[in-house]
């Protein structure tokens, strides 16, 4: 294998992503894929993620020339990178701001229109990556569509802290935004097919579905581990809102043992010793930093439903389990049904996202302890689901919500039809 090392460095990464189709091909007539993940991890990756074609890839390539700037945000490792650059290329020879680096970062914040204009020479496709980390990026970006109309602009941020407030008023009429999650169910069904992505739906219920996750099969807990460390909060981190940072761990913690179950943030506030507008105030944080995410309650005719508290969930079941330091079969658990109703209504969120189907999403549940685990309003039309891991017997809803909403529609999703749900 001397001569596959000499190979593979003499390459840049944006090479490497250029020529990784015919790599496929050698490593599929060669059988050497699993050597290749081992020693060139990087280069695993690359090749996994192009061959895992994502959904959002044709909705962006749609938007090119359409005269404003396209805008992916989402956590972090979920590829973003190297979406954007995949499309870049599509338009030809690009330039890439890379504003982890503090050069650049320091370059974009002191420039004017004339400045741009020199840093964008006769490119006709910029890549800004990790916008969030620039001052008045949005004051920038506004420059660019305006004042360079032919220049298309792609923009990645990992964290919408403050990036969504900096671009907002900007570039109001002049974006379109999108969001990148972790691999998506349909997005591994459509790569690996209906046998191989059944057989490992367990793992990715347990580990999740993040890239280098899935590319790394066996080293899912070293990986998990380094993504729930520090590396999880280097956006928060670097907020100044953030006056207690290891709070943010133990609440993380708290959500995590309290899935599936109603939060309350005056016992989240007895548990951590804080008040409750701090609680408040770092679960909103965490959600901007695509780590959490609520989910309403759902309430329009009955005195006893409950409309004031709210369900959070994890943007991927594998940091869940990382924080919990729990990864048994789901089969030996306690919290199966709560990891597969938090799979399901995260897949369900992808889907709609990638989609574009306007939905208004809740969860269902009365004083008296009735509940539904999720609900969609489109179209003028109420949907109801049950989320059950095993069918052991027919699907039941409370006969309070069925005489109160008589017109709505309602189904069980267990393993045995939940791609029906999942579009």
């Amino acid at each position: 294998m001397g001569l596959v090392s000499c190979f593979l460095y003499l390459f840049t990464p944006s090479f490497l992503r250029t020529i990784a189709p015919y790599i496929i091909y050698i490593v599929k007539k060669c059988g050497i894929g699993d050597y290749i993940h081992e020693k060139y991890v990087y280069l695993g990756n690359i090749i996994t993620e192009i061959m895992i074609k994502r959904e959002l890839e044709k909705t962006i390539l749609s938007k090119l020339g359409t005269g404003k700037a396209i805008i992916i945000l989402g956590p972090r490792q979920t590829g973003k990178t190297t979406l954007l650059e995949k499309v870049a290329e599509e338009s030809g020879e690009y330039l890439l701001l890379d504003c982890d680096d503090s050069y650049t970062r320091n370059l974009l914040e002191d420039v004017n229109t004339e400045g741009i204009r020199q840093i964008l020479g006769n490119h006709k496709t910029v890549f800004i990556d990790e916008a969030q980390r620039v001052k008045n990026i949005g004051l920038i970006l506004k420059i660019m569509t305006d004042k360079f109309k032919k220049v298309q602009v792609l923009v990645s941020g990992s964290s919408s802290l403050d990036l969504l407030s900096e671009i907002s008023e900007p570039l109001t009429g002049r974006k379109w935004e999108y969001m990148l999650f972790p691999i998506s169910w349909n997005e591994l069904y459509n790569h690996t097919g209906h046998l191989h992505s059944m057989q490992q739906l367990e793992q990715r219920i347990i580990y999740g579905m993040y890239p280098d996750v899935i590319n790394n099969p066996g080293n899912e807990k070293e990986i998990l581990k380094q993504l729930t460390g520090s590396y999880l909060y280097k956006d928060l981190l670097s907020f100044q809102g953030i006056r207690k940072p290891d709070l943010l761990e133990k609440l993380l913690r708290a959500l995590a043992l309290q899935l599936g179950n109603e939060v309350s943030y005056n016992e989240l506030a007895s548990l951590l010793q804080v008040d409750k507008k701090t609680v408040s105030t770092y679960l909103d944080l965490l959600e901007k930093a695509f780590i959490v995410y609520r989910l309403q309650p759902y309430g329009k005719n009955l005195r006893s439903e409950i409309t004031t508290s709210r369900k959070v969930y994890f943007y991927d079941t594998g940091l869940r389990n990382a924080l919990v330091s729990n990864f048994n079969s789901l089969d030996i658990r306690q919290d199966t049904g709560a990891l597969w109703e938090n799979f399901l209504i995260t897949e369900r969120m992808k889907y709609i996202h990638y989609s574009s189907i306007w939905a208004n999403c809740f969860f269902w549940r009365t004083s008296r302890q009735q509940e539904i685990d999720y609900l969609e309003e489109r179209d003028g039309k109420l949907f109801a689901w049950e989320f059950k891991w095993k069918k052991l017997k027919p699907a039941r809803f409370p006969k309070t919500f069925l005489d109160a909403y008589p017109d709505s529609f309602t189904t069980l999703v267990s393993k045995d039809n939940f791609m029906e749900f999942l579009g």
